[in-house]
């Protein structure tokens, strides 16, 4: 049986649990799919890691493939050595996703795969779009970030547009960030594909109790971009006279000890807790829970947690930044305020923490007018009909 292969950086990630969703949908429109990672387990039942291995395993790969296919492998070493930025130490890393590469050339040809489909225009792309050339077959991938347009992934981003069969993007402001890198007669390769979610596996929402203080949610890396420095800016600036409210940030990352260190100095050490990383149901469980969320980032995509949000009927607090208009609408299902705005993200902290009535309304349209195209089902049968004459061609 023929399959579609899938490739991501870090399959196990909890950041990738919408690729799993994916996979887990597609399976049900009954499109096979073989799953791979570049890190990862290499004991995975779920997917196969391609990092990890014995060395030997590698050195094999790479001499049976020279003499089994010499002037094929020549050309993907080329290839290989031409699709990176400049410099020596991307002359080296092009070296190592070679490898990566055949290596992972071998598995697709073993499992039966008749396309190949990554997850992010990163590192792991080009080892995806160089396996798939060794290998023969047709490749894919999915746009979600405004960080796949920045360097070093934006030096090699137009060939692999123009590589792909198709390229799904998770918002149309990524689609159109595609779309200005290359000629328009490739305009017609790119779709919107959200990212899903599965609406029967959502935990049951909970309001607040009377007399209990208001319960704000930010979900993301601890990191610069995310913006919790001025989240933090306009905490700090809220009137003590406000009802009680507490702020649980769940996420880690390099800025732990900045953070925590604003904190103190902010004096938030009372109303903020750094909850960590937590597992994607646990991290579902404290949105269900909340009574709305806050997005202050500085550099987004169209972030999964605020598409839960929606689904579980919270009102959100949002960046309008890159694809988040496409989601949430100011005054509608959430509020929205101009990127490093903390003047504003301080008067929206207010008014959804006094006003109860914008905060029903906002709540109630949030759930109620969820949109159907971030249905997990709805987003993988776009997908799926893309895959399917993938799928025919190579039986026939």
């Amino acid at each position: 049986m023929r399959k579609i292969g899938y490739l991501v950086s870090d399959l196990a990630a909890p950041s990738h649990t919408f690729v799993r969703r994916e996979i887990e949908a597609l399976g049900r429109q009954e499109i096979p799919v073989e799953a791979y990672s570049i890190h990862g387990d290499i004991g995975s039942e779920t997917y196969q890691a391609i990092l990890g291995r014995p060395i030997h395993q590698y050195v094999i790969a790479a001499i049976r493939q020279f003499f089994g296919e010499p002037i094929r492998t020549t050309r993907t070493l080329f290839l290989a050595l031409r699709h990176r930025p400049p410099g020596i130490r991307h002359l080296i890393w092009s070296i190592f996703h070679f490898v990566e590469a055949i290596f992972l050339a071998r598995l697709l040809r073993e499992d039966g795969c008749a396309h190949l489909h990554n997850h992010f225009a990163n590192s792991g792309a080009t080892v995806g779009m160089l396996a798939a050339h060794q290998a023969g077959i047709s490749w894919s991938l999915t746009l979600h970030g405004i960080s796949e347009t920045d360097f070093p992934a934006i030096a090699t981003l137009r060939d692999k547009l123009e590589a792909a069969a198709f390229v799904a993007c998770a918002s149309r402001f990524m689609m159109a960030q595609g779309m200005r890198l290359v000629d328009p007669e490739y305009g017609a390769k790119f779709l919107v594909v959200r990212c899903g979610i599965d609406l029967g596996s959502l935990p049951r929402p909970r309001s607040a109790t009377s007399g209990s203080p208001l319960r704000v949610l930010a979900v993301g890396r601890l990191s610069a971009e995310k913006g919790y420095f001025g989240l933090f800016e306009a905490l700090s600036a809220l009137p003590q006279s406000l009802p009680d409210y507490e702020v649980s940030i769940i996420g880690d990352g390099p800025a732990r000890d900045k953070l925590v260190q604003s904190m103190e100095e902010a004096g938030l050490g009372r109303r903020v807790k750094l909850l960590g990383a937590l597992p994607e149901r646990e991290t579902l469980q404290h949105i269900a829970h909340c009574d709305f969320l806050v997005l202050p980032s500085l550099m987004e995509g169209l972030p999964v947690v605020l598409i839960e949000a929606r689904a579980l009927g919270k009102p959100v607090i949002a960046t309008a930044i890159a694809g988040i208009p496409e989601l949430v609408s100011d005054r509608v299902d959430g509020l929205t305020f101009e990127p490093s705005n903390w003047k504003q993200l301080r008067i929206a902290l207010e008014t959804l923490l006094t006003d109860d009535d914008l905060r029903g309304k906002l709540s109630e349209n949030a759930g109620s007018h969820f949109p159907e195209e971030f249905n997990i089902d709805k987003a993988a049968s776009i997908l799926a009909e893309k895959f399917r004459p993938i799928l025919q061609s190579s039986h026939s």
